[in-house]
């Protein structure tokens, strides 16, 4: 049974967390389950206030899968997929950047104002923050890469204590709009940022040795041991970009990057003030974690 001692003992042990990363910027891309389950929604939206709140300052980037096809569903158009990429022709640009920029962006913003929070919306547009180009993948039509980050304009919102929350559309030089993954887009977002921390928000408990197997999850790896991952095949589907983007943040200078089960109640906060954590956190190497 929960009592005020065991709240305040709480507290007291997170506090050497705290002192660590005050002042320094996390990235977290929301997605997946946290982002559909109302009462996880909730959960997340507090965890990121808190942290704003102990002096961490958060940056959130942002998908919406589940609701670009449902959206889809009810215009008529069909979704497509190749090779894992949402295939994106003109019609399905316009609905995914209406759902992104125009409804879940701001949900989440008035969510986290509503949590006590002070919010800013962006996609990569604004501020010309993300520049990109069409993919290298053919046939997939409007889907981007990121060529560069200017993050001054989410500085500049940090330094004033907003907590910018930005989707993954972003253009082109001419204008041309891109959906771009949102996973590469915080990868690349926090190595521009110099962030302390990337933390992916999952629904899968990590990278399990066995996806049959809780019991197989690596809860710590290197960016060679991770890449070898990849090669063997034990890290496949849709976890290859997302340990892609890990390790390219690393390899740019992000100090500690981690992959996690969004599911759990409260995963950022088990992630970032306790000692063991949760998920798999991938280092530059174990030498230097």
């Amino acid at each position: 049974m929960e009592t005020a001692a065991n709240r305040v003992q709480i507290l007291s042990e997170a506090l050497p967390y705290i002192q660590k990363f005050r002042g320094r910027t996390v990235v977290i891309k929301y997605g997946g389950a946290a982002m559909k389950d109302s009462s996880l929604k909730d959960n997340v939206i507090r965890d990121i206030v808190f942290m704003a709140c102990v002096g961490i300052h958060p940056v959130v980037v942002h998908g919406g899968g589940p609701e670009i096809n449902a959206w889809l569903s009810k215009l008529g158009i069909e979704a497509q997929f190749k090779d894992g990429l949402r295939v994106t022709d003109a019609p399905t640009m316009d609905v995914v950047e209406m759902v992104l920029v125009g409804r879940v962006n701001k949900e989440l913003v008035g969510l986290v104002n509503a949590a006590g929070g002070s919010a800013v919306g962006l996609c990569g547009k604004d501020g010309n923050l993300i520049t990109a180009r069409p993919h290298a993948a053919e046939g997939v039509g409007f889907v981007g890469e990121v060529t560069r980050i200017d993050p001054k304009l989410v500085k500049s919102l940090v330094e004033a204590g907003y907590i910018p929350i930005i989707s993954s559309v972003a253009a082109d030089p001419k204008g041309q709009p891109y959906n771009i993954n949102a996973d590469t887009v915080a990868g690349e977002l926090a190595a521009a940022l110099s962030a302390e921390k990337l933390i992916l928000l999952t629904d899968t408990p990590g990278i399990l040795k066995d996806y049959n197997y809780p019991a197989t999850l690596y809860n710590k790896l290197d960016i060679q041991e991770a890449r070898s991952l990849i090669d063997s095949g034990i890290v496949s589907g849709g976890m290859i970009p997302k340990v892609t983007c890990c390790v390219r943040a690393l390899a740019q200078g992000v100090r500690g990057t981690h992959i996690i089960d969004g599911r759990q109640p409260h995963s950022l906060l088990l992630e970032t003030f306790t000692n063991s954590g949760i998920g798999t956190m991938l280092v530059a190497s174990h030498q230097t974690a």
